[in-house]
């Protein structure tokens, strides 16, 4: 159920550097319980991110009872350089009966921990917040028993003055907060230099706001945030990446390898080792993240439900 892609950017005419590493290349996992998620999705008329950003993982951690679904439609607002999904278009109208299909396709795949995440709908009010609380509502009134992580957007927009979207977007993580996920998530993707290449619309001071933000309204609730490696940053930039994370307390990690998705997404600078994300991932945890997920095919969802 994969949208269509953009064939050419100004990025298509830099071909691979070089052939993908043998420890990149994985199995994708058992068919048929990939063809049976892939069925109820379709059938709800939804979208994963585990098949738009077509995640290695996902026939894993459908296994293990956890899926990532995909809210909004299937076309962003904005433009990142790195993402598989759809941009570029005019969004999905807003689809009122989102939530209660989610919660079906939750209850007919028998998930036990579920992760949310969104496009960015900057072009809505609340700049998707509500995509989050209906479809958390509509779930827990079916199961209140399933755990919810979100992984949202930065929620950023609509207001000149930067005093005014501040409280614009506090108010939008507010109500995300109040509906009790187990985990919150937010990526700075990557490093403070290239956030402008790699993330566009989106800044890196303003998502370690959203990141001390929701440690400062509910400090009950863990945060979360990852990082790409492979667009160009230096492993020194690395590791002061996760030292600003850290002085937002945020509390959880993932660090894993980019792969380019199509030419016409931003290349591979190159591809980092196994004993190079042994390494980061040891430094994390000397700083303090309490879980850390680090390796070459480890994405934002990896084994979400296990630190629950």
């Amino acid at each position: 159920m994969s949208s269509p892609q953009r064939t050419t950017s100004r990025y298509s005419s830099i071909t691979p550097s070089e052939r993908l590493p043998e420890w990149l290349r994985s199995p994708i996992g058992n068919a048929s319980e990939l063809e049976a998620v892939q069925a109820v999705v379709k059938q709800q008329r939804l979208h994963t991110i585990c098949e738009e950003g077509r995640c290695p993982n996902r026939g894993e951690c459908y296994a293990s009872g956890t899926a990532t679904f995909l809210l909004g439609g299937p076309i962003c607002t904005r433009s990142c350089a790195f993402c598989q999904v759809e941009k570029g278009q005019a969004p999905a109208p807003f689809d009122a009966g989102e939530a209660e299909r989610v919660a079906e396709a939750v209850e007919a795949m028998g998930l036990r921990y579920v992760v949310l995440t969104a496009v960015a709908r900057d072009d809505l009010a609340d700049h998707g917040a509500c995509l989050f609380t209906n479809a958390m509502a509509a779930i827990r009134r079916r199961n209140p028993l399933i755990a919810i992580e979100v992984l949202t957007p930065d929620f950023w927009g609509g207001y000149r003055e930067e005093a005014e979207a501040i409280t614009a977007q506090r108010q939008r993580l507010a109500a995300v907060l109040e509906a009790g996920p187990v985990c919150f998530n937010h990526n700075l993707e990557t490093v403070e230099r290239l956030q402008g290449e790699v993330r566009r619309g989106a800044t890196y001071r303003r998502s370690l706001g959203l990141l001390a933000a929701a440690r400062e309204l509910a400090p009950q609730i863990p945060t979360k945030s990852g990082l790409m490696l492979g667009l160009g940053e230096s492993f020194e930039e690395v590791v002061q990446t996760l030292k600003d994370l850290r002085a937002v307390d945020c509390q959880r990690l993932t660090l894993g390898q980019y792969l380019r998705p199509s030419l016409a997404h931003i290349p591979v600078d190159r591809y980092w080792t196994p004993e190079e994300f042994e390494q980061l991932a040891q430094i994390a945890q000397d700083l303090g993240f309490g879980d850390v997920r680090s390796g070459p095919l480890v994405r934002s969802s990896y084994h979400a439900g296990s630190t629950h």
